[in-house]
């Protein structure tokens, strides 16, 4: 697998990781029926450094990195990671957290945080915390899941 800098003509396949999972509404804080141009550029705002995962040529996963707030929070990195459904299980995460972490550490972060993990996703919780995040702090009802209703969601995070 290889993990690459995003280019303009990645958006069809980071849109067909994306979709499914904006569509089930069970991870992300964004709408479910946003439009694609949307979302595309939500994942592609600006300050967001993108990066796509690719195995024989086939993107198979996406991340963004970026400074979790501006001015004197800007050493913290925050990022947003989306492995294509169909490719669950193969380690596309984990591979994704790992570069960004190394990504993070060579651009001067000095810690990354992720603000809403959401607590039913246990997969992510799992793979954060075996990455060496730490949950700080559970936000109550913080996340409208569309099939368990108001589930908690985490602040999660890690010293580089």
């Amino acid at each position: 697998m290889d993990i690459r800098p995003a280019t303009p003509s990645d958006a069809d396949a980071i849109w067909s990781v994306l979709e499914p999972i904006v569509r089930a509404g069970e991870t992300f804080a964004i709408p479910l029926d946003v439009p694609r141009d949307a979302a595309l550029a939500w994942w592609h705002a600006p300050g967001h450094e993108v990066f796509v995962a690719e195995d024989a040529g086939q993107v198979l996963g996406t991340y963004f990195i970026q400074p979790n707030q501006l001015g004197p929070g800007s050493h913290v990195a925050n990022c947003g990671y989306a492995t294509a459904p169909w490719a669950a299980g193969r380690g596309i995460a984990r591979s994704m957290c790992a570069h960004s972490l190394e990504h993070a550490r060579a651009r001067g972060y000095r810690a990354m945080q992720f603000n809403i993990v959401v607590s039913t996703n246990a997969p992510a919780v799992h793979l954060w915390t075996s990455m060496g995040f730490q949950t700080l702090c559970r936000l109550p009802g913080a996340f409208r899941h569309p099939r368990h209703g108001f589930v908690d969601a985490l602040l999660m995070h890690r010293t580089l």
